[in-house]
């Protein structure tokens, strides 16, 4: 009895040692919460600033970009059309806008360029809007190709598959599936939706469409192949000639500001107030353009931004930050990739010191 006593004894003083050791731990740890109350203070505070999107904040950040950037002389015009090569190399414009429709722009805003590859985005809002999302990934595809914008042999390699809406393929091919019961309806069809993004009429330039409609045969190459495949939606060299047509649109860093931010503010145009996208087809284009948005350095620019974007040889470059802001920036000088030098170096700028990246928040 004697060592059952003592051995209570042990474990009634272990118990009592053992909740004292606890209330120690708690009372230490509330302590040091204390103690660090500053920091954690200090913590928010600054995740308060990095969301921070004041019209003062964006203003400076605008501004140091454009200071910052607007002398760069790397990279040149695309010549392989051309009408491009003889754009002012010096044009350089930065427009962001947000879903209420405030609008933040520095430089030749109002300078315009054609649209090119840019347009690819509008008409396969198009497909979605018709034919749904699930007609796009399984008649064209959402994948990147791994190989050049004007690949034929990408084809081949993906069963007769153009892969995504974003290479040469795949927007021939989702012209082609706008429904029209003729040409002429279904490029008044595709214009006005451009139009619509934009939130005004937008000029088309003739120089361009000549420069490039006489010069076009790879691409109606690649038209016939898919439509061989039967893969197309009206006759391939119709949907080519269409397909060129719309990307002889003209279009300004302010054009392209608004038409980012009404993919930002979920398909509707926040000038306008008009609904040109349902909003269950807005996640499905954004996807498509983080993963195949600009060429060969998608991964790169997603990897730098995280924000969906579409470039275009004429210079534009269209960036998304859903839900908070539509970034249009003009700059015609080319990287090998094909992309904006001064486009992708202001957008990023922008995009890290607002801390606006998308994959961050």
């Amino acid at each position: 009895m004697e060592k059952v006593s003592k051995r209570q004894n042990f474990l009634k003083k272990g118990v009592m040692t053992l909740s004292v050791a606890c209330a120690s731990l708690i009372l230490l740890s509330t302590t040091t919460l204390e103690a660090k109350g500053p920091l954690t203070t200090e913590v928010k505070t600054q995740a308060v600033q990095k969301t921070s999107l004041s019209e003062e904040r964006i203003n400076t950040v605008l501004k140091e970009a454009y200071e910052k950037f607007k002398n760069n002389q790397d990279g040149k015009n695309a010549d392989y059309i051309k009408a491009l090569a003889i754009v002012d190399s010096k044009i350089f414009g930065i427009t962001l806008v947000t879903p209420n429709g405030k609008v933040y722009e520095i430089g030749d805003t109002k300078a315009e360029v054609s649209i090119q590859s840019i347009s690819k985005v509008f008409t396969a809002c198009m497909v979605l809007q018709e034919k749904g999302n699930k007609f796009l990934q399984e008649k064209i595809g959402v994948n990147a190709t791994g190989l050049a914008f004007n690949s034929i042999i990408a084809i081949e390699l993906h069963g007769g598959s153009a892969s995504n809406p974003f290479v040469n393929a795949g927007a021939i091919q989702a012209t082609s599936w706008v429904e029209a019961k003729d040409s002429k309806e279904r490029w008044a069809k595709i214009y006005a939706n451009m139009d619509d993004f934009a939130g005004k009429k937008l000029n088309f330039n003739e120089e361009v469409y000549d420069s490039e409609v006489n010069d076009n045969k790879n691409n109606q190459a690649i038209a016939k192949i898919l439509d061989a495949r039967g893969r197309m939606g009206s006759d391939p060299l119709e949907a080519t000639t269409v397909y060129t047509k719309q990307c002889s649109v003209n279009v300004s860093a302010h054009d392209l500001g608004v038409m980012a931010s009404t993919l930002a503010n979920h398909g509707t145009n926040p000038k306008t107030g008009k609904k040109i996208l349902d909003e269950k087809h807005v996640p499905k284009i954004l996807a498509v353009m983080a993963t195949a948005g600009l060429y060969d350095n998608a991964g790169d620019w997603l990897y730098n931004t995280g924000t969906p974007a579409k470039s275009g040889v004429g210079g534009g470059i269209l960036a998304v930050v859903p839900g908070k802001m539509g970034i249009g920036i003009v700059s015609p000088p080319l990287d090998k990739f094909g992309n904006s030098v001064r486009g992708q170096l202001a957008a990023e700028y922008i995009i890290e010191k607002l801390g606006i990246n998308p994959l961050a928040q």
